[in-house]
């Protein structure tokens, strides 16, 4: 039997684990990588490749990166690699129905979520904000639908009070990669057996806006607690910290520890040091801050930003809010 034609598209570290996995398949053969174009990151705002280009350039592999598939030529130089099956994990593009019909097998995509629940652009993430315990990975067939597609295989894996969406992301590619390879031995072998999504248990991922990347403290502290860790480490979890004759000074916040305890002030309001954690007041509770990083620092201890920032304040020291004009 000769090896199938892959062409894998995909561009974050999710992506990667899994053109990794799929490359050394013995089945097939990588014949091209699409991945999204290099975009500006840091301070000083370079242009960044992706973790997919990284690897795919590392692996000697010819790498594709056009914006969209508007144009014709990109659509014909796609066709030209005459591809078996498309391999699609996490690419950043909705598909049009001509670039789908390119692979003479079809394309399939690694989806991190149990479909039909969090279809969309962020199912890891929305997961972990909504503090479910059970997350997986789907290998679906594409169409033109947003991961509507029917499903060849699924798996189911927990999330653990301690994971955050990195931790989940690094979970979910590891079990993704193997059930692709497996999915590709299914296609290539004529075994491949779909299931449709049942439309009446459908639930959405939309992507992570801007505004939510802000702490709402009005909410109880395991809820609060939850969106941190899934807007952790990317986006990044942040608060505005409010001082009187301060300058407002932007914090990214890590995952530390919602206490049952009762603040008496504001939700938002830094009420004071506990054991080396910063204590905020939620709407139900409070929430320990252990790490955080201001505006243009690295990383840091609650108790070192305390020295550095806070003592000789008395406490409460001042509010945390959303993002000011």
């Amino acid at each position: 039997m000769s090896k199938l034609r892959i062409v894998f598209m995909g561009t974050p570290d999710f992506a990667a684990v899994i053109l990794k996995a799929v490359a050394a398949w013995e089945g097939g053969e990588v014949v091209a990588v699409y991945t999204q174009p290099d975009r500006p990151a840091g301070r000083g705002k370079k242009l960044k490749a992706s973790a997919t280009k990284e690897l795919a350039l590392e692996m000697g592999l010819p790498v594709y990166q056009p914006r969209n598939f508007r144009d014709d030529a990109d659509v014909q130089a796609l066709a030209d690699l005459r591809p078996d099956v498309l391999v699609v994990a996490a690419y950043g593009l909705l598909l049009p129905q001509r670039v789908l019909d390119i692979p003479t097998m079809g394309p399939y995509n690694v989806h991190g979520s149990l479909l039909p629940q969090y279809r969309g652009a962020a199912p890891i993430q929305r997961a972990v904000m909504n503090g479910d315990t059970i997350s997986g990975v789907t290998i679906m067939k594409m169409e033109a639908g947003l991961d509507s597609g029917p499903m060849l295989l699924q798996q189911a894996v927990s999330i653990e009070p301690e994971d955050t969406a990195g931790t989940l992301f690094d979970t979910l590619a590891e079990h993704g990669a193997k059930l692709m390879v497996g999915a590709l031995g299914m296609i290539a072998e004529g075994r491949a057996a779909f299931v449709l999504q049942n439309e009446e248990l459908v639930t959405h991922a939309a992507k992570i806006r801007a505004e939510e990347e802000y702490i709402d403290w009005a909410g109880d502290a395991k809820s609060i607690h939850n969106i941190i860790r899934g807007l952790t480490p990317a986006p990044g979890a942040k608060a505005v910290l409010s001082i009187e004759g301060r300058e407002p000074l932007t914090l990214r916040l890590e995952p530390g520890q919602p206490v049952e305890t009762t603040a008496d002030a504001a939700p938002g309001t830094l009420v004071g040091m506990e054991d080396g954690a910063l204590l905020v007041a939620c709407g139900s509770g409070a929430y320990r801050i252990t790490h955080l990083r201001p505006a243009g620092k690295p990383t840091m201890s609650a108790q070192d930003f305390y020295n550095g920032r806070l003592r000789g304040l008395s406490a409460p020291y001042g509010m945390l809010g959303g993002k000011t004009a």
